[in-house]
């Protein structure tokens, strides 16, 4: 278990926090678990990646923490639903949940890996703010560049919730971050900075991640003996691959991580229909 914490982390490390929806699937063919087992687990890892991040950025002042509150608020609400449902529901349909997800996930890591892709996608995004702007319509949160926060309105506060709860359902659900929701949902709704995006989610991700941890213990669905040897090689994987990240980082490597994220979720869903 150390061992596989140990690739994990340092997955996390190279990846970001995304990677750590592969946490699931190499405690299912590593440990041999079912993926309502698995997944507290991959979010004690998940949670530890995150928090990391979010302290970092909280540090340089690009968390917008009342946002990642509310939407954490709403998460942790609705992860305890997820956990219920994914404790009741066969492990074959809800491995092949699980592949979808992971599915979108390599998609997109493909699609970012390469850099015409990237640059349509920032042009698209450029095209529609350049609309709204010519229409004046505007994300329903918006930044006050006087102040550096977020301008709350009723729009904004509902936009934000729905998005928190829909992370805290995959979260308990599937034992996933929900970092492929909120990264898209704060550049929809809101008009931060990629960066100021990044860290906000990181922290939305810590705070329900460690909540679902919680819950999944409280409930006594956390297997310690799987989860204490794979959260400490987790740990040391992230150090170590923090040491080498800056030289593997780059788009060969989201390349590596969207075909791995493939061949991961065809073998889960051969798994859950054979």
């Amino acid at each position: 278990m150390a061992a596989l914490g140990l690739a994990i982390g340092v997955v996390l490390a190279l990846t970001g926090a995304g990677g750590g929806i592969l946490a699931v699937p190499a405690l299912v063919f590593g440990a041999g678990l079912g993926i309502a087992d698995a997944g507290p687990i991959g979010l004690l890892a998940v949670g530890m990646a995150a928090s990391l991040g979010a302290l970092l950025g909280l540090k340089a002042g690009i968390v917008r923490y009342k946002a990642a509150l509310l939407v954490a608020g709403a998460g942790i609400v609705c992860s305890p639903l997820g956990l219920w449902l994914a404790q009741r529901t066969p492990n074959r349909p809800l491995s092949f949940v699980f592949a979808l997800v992971l599915l979108y996930v390599a998609w997109r890591a493909w699609r970012r890996a390469h850099p015409h892709v990237a640059a349509a996608d920032d042009a698209a995004a450029a095209s529609v703010h350049a609309a709204r702007a010519a229409a004046r319509a505007e994300p329903p949160c918006r930044l006050d560049a006087g102040r550096g926060k977020l301008v709350w309105t009723a729009p904004c506060a509902r936009a934000l919730a729905v998005s928190g709860l829909l992370a805290g359902a995959l979260s308990g659900l599937l034992g996933v971050g929900g970092g492929f929701v909120m990264i898209p949902a704060l550049q929809r709704y809101t008009d931060l900075a990629m960066q100021s995006v990044v860290a906000t989610s990181l922290a939305v991700i810590a705070l329900v991640s460690l909540s679902g941890v919680a819950a999944s213990a409280a409930s006594g669905h956390l297997q310690w003996a799987v989860a204490l040897p794979f959260s400490a090689g987790a740990m040391a994987g992230m150090l170590a691959g923090r040491a080498i990240a800056g030289k593997l980082a780059g788009p060969r490597l989201q390349q590596a991580f969207a075909l791995l994220s493939a061949a991961v979720a065809a073998a889960l869903m051969a798994r859950s229909v054979l």
